[in-house]
């Protein structure tokens, strides 16, 4: 049996759990469990999450709900949601820290690429001045 840290049910108006969409949050995955006749079962391992975000729109604030968005590697969830949940801004401060704790005890690094968009300065060390192209 997995340890979880974290559970709720994607909610409705009002705030009502109301609906078959499960969550749940263990030191090394999230699962998301959909369905009533037909189960429907996804889980990520957390070093696969490479960022978390979060999305309250009017109404979820004023039953205090939101939507948390989460950007992984996994070839079958990519980005998810999990959706209209309470206390998101705890859940996803609690996502990130076990995701952080996560990819280091796992020696996960991602990389980040910056491309030149052809905008910055020039470094090379060329000898050809701009006026001599003329």
């Amino acid at each position: 049996m997995v340890d979880v840290v974290w559970k709720d049910r994607k909610r409705i108006i009002f705030g009502l759990p109301w609906t078959f969409t499960k969550y749940g949050l263990s030191q090394d995955r999230i699962f998301i469990e959909t369905g009533i006749l037909n189960l429907h079962e996804n889980e990520v391992r957390l070093y696969r999450i490479m960022d978390v975000s979060l999305e309250r729109k009017l109404w979820q604030r004023l039953f205090g709900l939101g939507t948390i968005t989460c950007y992984s590697s996994d070839k079958s969830m990519g980005v998810f949601q999990i959706k209209n949940i309470k206390a998101p801004s705890e859940v996803k401060e609690l996502i990130s820290s076990y995701v952080e704790e996560e990819r280091s005890r796992k020696r996960v690094t991602s990389k980040e690429f910056i491309m030149d968009d052809g905008f910055g300065e020039d470094d090379s060390d060329s000898d050809i001045d701009s006026d001599d192209m003329l």
